[in-house]
């Protein structure tokens, strides 16, 4: 089993943006350049997720088989809320239903791995995911093999 922690506030998988550039060719004609990138934001937290779980994996030979992931994600209390549904939300009586989707941050830190613990992260089986609030924001990450579970 890896576990490691990703400090900082989790951020979601963003979409892939495009921008397009008009330039004039050299017959005087207008031709359009489109150039598909991924935000910067999410390509600082993967490379943050690769580094927590380089750190952790300590240079193994990647996993093969299927994998187990779960993830407790950890968002700040906002800092305007009071004393009172600040402390609820720390015992876990209010839950975040704010953004980042969950999905959004599994699809993060599972692209991140690629090539870092396992090969690809079509190999992740089962998925156990929790988001709560908490005064260190950050991700817990474990991953285990399934072990006795014949790959495809």
């Amino acid at each position: 089993m890896i576990t490691f922690f990703v400090p900082g506030v989790p951020v979601g998988k963003q979409r892939a943006r495009s921008s397009t550039r008009i330039t004039t060719a050299a017959n005087g004609k207008a031709k359009a350049t489109t150039r598909h990138y991924t935000p910067a934001e999410t390509v600082n937290y993967e490379a943050l997720v690769s580094w927590m779980a380089k750190k952790a994996f300590g240079g193994q030979p990647l996993i093969d088989g299927p994998v187990d992931i779960e993830l407790r994600i950890f968002l700040p209390v906002p800092a305007s809320w009071s004393k009172r549904r600040r402390a609820l939300a720390l015992a876990g009586l209010v839950l975040p239903t704010v953004k980042p989707d969950v999905d959004n941050i599994e699809k993060a830190i599972s692209d991140a791995l690629n090539k870092v613990v396992w090969r690809d992260d079509a190999q992740v089986c089962d998925v156990v995911k929790k988001k709560r609030y908490s005064e260190q924001p950050g991700v817990m990450v474990r991953i285990k093999p399934i072990e006795n579970a014949e790959a495809a």
